[in-house]
């Protein structure tokens, strides 16, 4: 491009060379995640994505979109920018999973006030292995250069995922019955939600981001608080071929008592018992640090439960080996019971 041509839109703060250094940096991270329906490259005004519909009756897209919240502010103190684009994917991947749905693609939006385009390059770069271990295509995005609106060195991040389920085995949670087991798989830590608190109560503990974590092993405070969220596609999709999975919950922001019940009939409810999982030692600092109990843990925060599966009585010991064989932790966290007349009763009973 003409320097020219640019050089009044350069004066008002918007390198459109920048952004153009970007996209041939990025080029092939994209290619990297392209699978067999992609039909486009970067640059086009639309992502081509041709889905493979052999098999289905009836398909139904879902979709999702996400961001990943006040967690960038620790990127940014931290200049750790490698793994928040694993955390924008796996916050919308995850909800369409719920739905036994495979993500096909996704697209990632990136804005800032100054275009650094290292930055960007490894903030994207996260994107693409999210979209790698999600088994879904990066199938384009958007990078603006806002002037003004974002503070030196900040951005913003959202993300959108389109996934394929036939309709036959779309996951509602209406044949969930009474006896039924609940599976927790663990999280990896804080994933992407409450940390609006875990900030606050960084600032009250009077930790600093290089300090080693209390009770860790010799991570610091900001590697800990920045550890990415967990993808869940591969072992789940393992389980949904040939079990009989009922319904399923992707821990966010609202825990288990907002999360859980968005996926149960209305006649019943969750028995959870509590210690019958392992949590990672952030979760129990957050507790003490912060003055908080229990169950504002498990309203605020994840609690060391990152996805949860009901599934029949007699297929849980199978389904929680064949997790562990993804590498990922798995536990027999409750049961489903039958609900009390009063339709008031929360659906989570959680026996601390």
């Amino acid at each position: 491009m003409s320097s020219d041509r640019a050089k009044a839109y350069t004066q008002a703060g918007v390198d459109i060379e920048a952004g153009n250094a970007l996209v041939s940096r990025i080029k092939g991270m994209v290619q990297s995640t392209q699978t067999r329906g992609v039909i486009s490259d970067i640059g086009g005004f639309g992502g081509l994505f041709r889905p493979d519909l052999n098999g289905m009756t009836e398909p139904v897209l879902v979709s999702s979109t996400d961001g990943v919240g006040t967690k960038l502010k620790l990127a940014f103190a931290c200049n750790k920018h490698d793994t928040v684009g694993i955390d924008l994917v796996a916050m919308s991947v995850n909800d369409i999973l719920v739905q036994g749905a495979n993500p096909l693609f996704f697209l990632d939006y990136f804005a800032t006030g100054k275009l650094d385009v290292e930055t960007a390059q490894t903030v994207i770069g996260g994107v693409a292995e999210g979209c790698r271990q999600s088994g879904c295509a990066l199938l384009g995005g958007e990078t603006a250069e806002m002037p003004d609106m974002y503070a030196p060195g900040e951005y913003d991040l959202a993300g959108f995922c389109v996934g394929i389920v036939d309709n036959a085995k779309l996951i509602d949670g209406s044949g969930i019955q009474v006896g039924d087991k609940i599976i927790g798989i663990a999280s990896s830590g804080l994933h992407s939600n409450g940390f609006s608190l875990a900030r606050k109560v960084l600032d009250q503990s009077g930790l600093s981001l290089t300090d080693p974590f209390p009770g860790g092993d010799g991570a610091s405070v900001g590697d800990v608080l920045l550890t990415p969220t967990t993808i869940y596609v591969e072992a789940v999709r393992s389980l949904l071929r040939d079990m009989n999975v009922k319904g399923m919950a992707h821990i966010t922001g609202g825990g288990f008592y907002d999360n859980i019940p968005r996926v149960l009939p209305a006649q019943v409810e969750a028995r959870i018992h509590f210690g019958s999982w392992q949590m990672a030692p952030v979760f129990n600092w957050l507790k003490e640090a912060g003055n908080l109990s229990w169950p504002e843990i498990l309203q605020i925060f994840n609690g060391g439960i990152g996805y949860v599966l009901v599934v029949p009585a007699d297929q849980a010991e199978e389904a929680i080996n064949r997790i562990q064989a993804f590498k990922l932790r798995a536990w027999c966290i409750g049961e489903i019971a039958r609900r009390s007349k009063d339709d008031d009763q929360e659906q989570v009973i959680i026996n601390f």
